[in-house]
């Protein structure tokens, strides 16, 4: 599900030009979706997500602009001094849907993590060749690439539990990878539901 937002025409000072610009009005259709996210870090060489909650989010305001960009599907119709100028309320209305979980399902994380007791290894830093492994594995569309990330990582969850669950074992995946797995999408998750940008 795209988020569409109207940015209204507007004026904004131009710093370097030490002058006032009118800013065009756009229609930004924006998706938080696997394919955003590969464009961000095929573009910035390092993983979007970070790997644990704890961890410090290192992006800067021009590479948060740029996964604006990145998730544009609209990018042609859009020019680029638009972004520049988001208001404060344009965007915590993208972070408010990229934080979406955009879904009733609900994982408690503390017994799916522990409920084999095996202890917590370090946590697998999470980028989208990962992802798409994920989803192959799982024999997951590739037309979900363009769903919603948030959706996308908690069905993998979904199908990790389950798959872990017949049996006692998974046929697909091994116990190790499994664990991995599921240590490094639940810290996707928090940091998804936590961030702010």
């Amino acid at each position: 599900m795209a988020l569409e937002l109207v940015i209204p025409e507007k004026e904004g000072f131009d710093n370097d030009k030490q002058e006032f610009v009118k800013i065009p009005g756009a229609t930004l259709r924006l998706e938080h979706s696997l394919v955003s996210l590969l464009k961000w870090e095929q573009k910035h060489k390092k993983p979007y997500l970070k790997k644990s909650e704890k961890d410090k989010d290192d992006k800067t305001p021009e590479e948060i602009l740029d996964y604006i960009k990145c998730m544009t599907i609209n990018r042609k119709e859009v020019p680029d001094i638009v972004y520049l100028f988001l208001t404060h309320e344009e965007q915590e209305k993208i972070n408010a849907y990229i934080t979406d979980p955009m879904t009733a399902t609900y994982i408690n994380v503390n017994t799916a993590q522990t409920s084999n007791g095996a202890k917590p290894r370090r946590q697998e830093q999470i980028t989208a060749e990962l992802i798409y492994y994920w989803m192959f594995s799982y024999r997951i569309p590739l037309e979900w690439e363009k769903r919603h990330l948030n959706t996308l990582l908690t069905l993998i969850r979904v199908f990790s539990i389950k798959d872990s669950d017949a049996n006692g074992k998974s046929n697909k995946m091994s116990k190790r990878d499994i664990m991995s797995q599921n240590r490094a999408l639940n810290a996707a998750r928090r940091q998804a539901l936590n961030s702010k940008g």
